[in-house]
């Protein structure tokens, strides 16, 4: 695979599963990344420059989101409170 073709796959996953994400979380998906961690580091260097230049060689598209039917917004019924009552005052019978 050349840099580029790597950059590619790399873009795509990350555009797949929400952006560019930490080597931990990456590492965390197993099997089911495109391309294993230590090859990404073997070829573009440390992490944040894999990250780097995955962003410049392929840019990470955002993936569209779906939008869902808004619900008609139930009007609550506003309840009135009760005055608040005056505490008596107790007065002291000897």
């Amino acid at each position: 695979m050349t840099k580029q073709m790597i950059a590619q796959a790399v873009s795509d996953f990350f555009s797949e599963n929400g952006g560019p994400m930490d080597l931990a979380t990456y590492k965390s998906y197993g099997n089911k990344v495109p391309v294993k961690d230590y090859i990404l580091r073997k070829h573009f260097g440390g992490w944040a420059r894999v990250i780097s230049l995955v962003g410049q060689r392929a840019p990470i598209k955002p993936t569209p989101v779906k939008e869902t039917p808004k619900k008609e917004s139930v009007k609550k019924a506003t309840a009135k409170k009760a005055p608040a009552k005056k505490k008596e005052e107790k007065k002291d019978v000897k």
